[in-house]
């Protein structure tokens, strides 16, 4: 089929049967990898529905952290046509043209060094690329302008809360409505890495808001179960675009939720090593930043864990789907060595992603283990998804009054 008129932005879900939602963890650099599963999940809607077809022209929601927020923005954010700024395609190309300016390199004895140095004095890095760049692409684009719903989680560290920037959110409550460039700015502020950041909006009656923000990673790594939330509420408050949906119906859910990669089969710490550290072995060790590691890995794995087990038990496994390497070692696991060669890794990585089976987190080890029922590879998976995407995006366009597509055969 192809469209005989530009495509329009999706159709409300009670038009539909499913509530579909797209998550990307956080995870620094290693962002290259759900990047390139999404060219490939982008490029079988493209075969489907004609080369104009974008990720947000699917998703009720598109929800990321840290570096998954930036590519949440990325995929949702508005161009002078009012379609989304960027390809799927595009956002490896992203990636690897300005992360080496985001995470500039120090090698040798004096780079460590100075990267000891720097875990002491400050962050590694200013963070004064990644503002400049993320503000020129993303410009004076809101909250309330994304082309689907959005969720960003950030944290608020003079609140000591969480701050979730969500699209059913700022609806009712503008403070909330912030730059698009300042969400992902905070989302992306990783302690230790990057520093915090802070900015103001200005509600509906004029008063002022500050936000005191670091990485989302330490609220939700993996923000899926933070938009099944989101939509949740939304059911709750009775809200008609999810009429008939009930506030627990899970089974309505389409979920895909992709991961950026870990390192537990290197097993880089351990008990004996941890009882002597002190503050700088917890902030350094290894090379990497174990207390980081730790934090942003186990707020993954329990969403993973409470949102697997819920759709097994409503036996709608097939809903969800978790594309996730847990093997990842040496520098490729690392969120910051920007070098030409870990970056070209990091692409593999994703590329043989597609080709590995389903996998779940096994509750017994934390380890992802091969589904035994058959669903094949993660890149057949995909192509199930995508027809069931396409499939209900041309329900909701059939059913809903307010369409302005039309399709030819």
């Amino acid at each position: 089929m192809q469209k005989s008129k530009s495509i329009s932005q999706i159709q409300a879900p009670t038009y539909g049967n499913l509530i579909t939602i797209l998550s990307i963890d956080g995870g620094g650099i290693k962002g290259i990898i759900p990047a390139t599963i999404l060219t490939f999940l982008e490029s079988e809607l493209q075969k489907l529905d004609g080369e104009d077809a974008r990720l947000a022209d699917y998703f009720d929601v598109i929800a990321g952290t840290s570096t998954g927020g930036l590519v949440t923005a990325m995929l949702t954010a508005p161009n002078e046509e009012n379609r989304p700024m960027f390809a799927a395609k595009d956002i490896k190309d992203f990636y690897v043209k300005h992360s080496p300016k985001i995470f500039p390199q120090c090698g040798g004895p004096l780079g460590q060094a100075a990267k000891i140095l720097r875990a002491i004095s400050g962050p590694r890095y200013n963070g004064k690329y990644l503002h400049e760049i993320v503000r020129r692409k993303l410009g004076n684009t809101k909250l309330r302008q994304t082309l689907t719903n959005v969720v960003i989680p950030t944290f608020d560290i003079k609140r000591l809360q969480p701050t979730i920037f969500s699209s059913y959110e700022v609806k009712n409550n503008s403070s909330l409505d912030a730059l698009l460039s300042d969400i992902c700015i905070g989302t992306s502020a990783a302690p230790t890495y990057l520093p915090s950041y802070f900015f103001q909006t200005k509600d509906s009656d004029g008063s002022v808001r500050e936000f005191n923000l670091i990485d989302g990673g330490v609220a939700a790594n993996n923000p899926a179960l933070v938009a099944m939330g989101e939509v949740t509420k939304e059911v709750f408050k009775g809200n008609p675009d999810f009429f008939p949906i009930k506030p627990m119906d899970y089974c309505r859910f389409l979920v895909i939720s992709l991961g950026t990669g870990s390192s537990k089969g290197e097993e880089r710490y351990n008990a004996k090593q941890a009882k002597g550290w002190g503050v700088l072995s917890w902030l350094l060790s290894n090379g990497s930043n174990p207390l980081v590691d730790v934090f942003m890995q186990a707020s993954a794995d329990m969403v993973d864990i409470h949102i697997s087990v819920a759709f097994q038990a409503l036996h709608s496994s097939r809903n969800y789907l978790r594309i996730e390497d847990d093997v990842l070692t040496g520098t490729i696991a690392s969120v910051d060595i920007a070098t030409k060669e870990n970056l070209e890794n990091l692409d593999k990585v994703g590329e043989d992603l597609l080709k590995k089976p389903v996998s779940r987190v096994n509750l017994e080890t934390g380890h992802f283990e091969p589904v035994d029922k058959g669903e094949g590879t993660n890149e057949e998976a995909l192509i199930r998804f995508a027809k069931l995407l396409s499939e209900e995006r041309r329900l909701r366009e059939a059913r809903s009054p307010y369409s302005r597509l039309t399709w030819s055969m």
